[in-house]
């Protein structure tokens, strides 16, 4: 198995106009991108009608260099699954703020004009997240009861059903970041929510590490558990720095301050143990992209994710095609 494409998740550079955003993504060494569905990257009401300008993204792409792998609909996905929050005012158009079931609905048909974007564009995967109506929920006080638990899990499957129906219809696979403030955002929750869903095959994983690290599980174990539910791989590092007065829940800190218990860190300054996930994807075959998703805010973003870009391509490793001791046997 060959080195695996290095691309760049544009979840956090959704502010750059896309042309500017592909050159710079290969100045910056990258193979390819995983082109978030929002601000300045991505309009889906625009490809989903216009097939010219799904031909600019690919000229774009292709006059730097690049590919897409993936589509990055996070903050679609989130509209999709969440209880009434008004902080999904920031991800909704302005037209529907603070109108709740009107944000769940445009969520629901960006969802399914992404998998119609995505057949148009040669891509097979999506990664986002789902929302949870009981994120709220996870301390249990005041009491929460195992009916409202599957009730939220329930309801997750009903409002997925049918965008993961579109998928099946564009040959396209849902890759559900695990992630806090989803309703799968652990080992046990993204064993439950598999169930849930039957299993379906347009219902897989995006495996992003630093999610995992903090909350105190082991990324590489989760990798090898769910190996066949993944269906891309974000590179992504953490740190955690508990110092006797920080928290794992953060203290209402942003991040990047240094009081919090943890943060997310640049590859190759946190916590995370890559060399197990490039061993573990190894063994599962794995032969997809390695996406950096670049957050730091301790760290400017150029800088950071050029050499993160440098990082994967250090830490990614062929796996053996030969036992080790064949050239002593007889």
């Amino acid at each position: 198995m060959g080195k695996r494409p290095v691309t760049l998740c544009t979840a956090q550079w959704a502010d750059m106009p896309f042309e500017a955003l592909c050159e710079l993504a290969a100045d910056m060494g990258y193979d390819g991108l995983e082109i978030a569905c929002w601000g300045n990257n991505l309009n889906l009401d625009k490809a989903y009608e216009d097939d010219a300008y799904v031909q600019s993204i690919k000229s774009s792409l292709e006059k730097h260099g690049l590919v897409c792998k993936a589509l990055a609909t996070h903050i679609i996905g989130q509209c999709v699954g969440d209880a009434p929050d008004p902080r999904l005012n920031n991800f909704a158009p302005a037209h529907l703020a603070d109108k709740p079931e009107a944000i769940r609905e445009w969520g629901i048909g960006q969802m399914k004009k992404a998998a119609v974007v995505a057949k148009k564009l040669g891509v097979h995967v999506i990664t986002g997240f789902t929302g949870s109506p009981i994120w709220k929920y996870v301390y249990s006080f005041p009491q929460t009861t195992e009916a409202m638990v599957e009730e939220g899990f329930d309801e997750i499957v009903r409002l997925w059903t049918p965008i993961l129906d579109e998928f099946a219809k564009n040959d396209v696979v849902f890759a559900l970041e695990v992630h806090p403030g989803e309703i799968a955002f652990d080992y046990y929750s993204t064993e439950k929510l598999l169930k849930k869903f039957e299993h379906r095959k347009e219902f897989g994983l995006n495996f992003d590490p630093s999610h995992l690290l903090w909350q105190g599980v082991t990324p590489h174990l989760f990798l090898s558990d769910f190996r066949d539910r993944i269906y891309h791989v974000h590179m992504k590092d953490a740190a955690v720095t508990l110092d006797g007065r920080s928290g794992l829940l953060g203290s209402h800190i942003d991040f990047g301050s240094l009081r919090r218990g943890w943060n997310f860190r640049s590859l190759g300054h946190g916590d995370v143990n890559f060399e197990e996930i490039i061993r573990v994807l190894n063994d599962m075959g794995y032969d997809g992209p390695l996406s950096v998703e670049w957050e730091d805010s301790g760290m400017d973003r150029v800088d950071g994710a050029t050499e993160a870009a440098d990082f994967v391509r250090q830490a990614d490793f062929k796996a053996s095609d030969i036992r080790f001791d064949e050239a002593i046997s007889n």
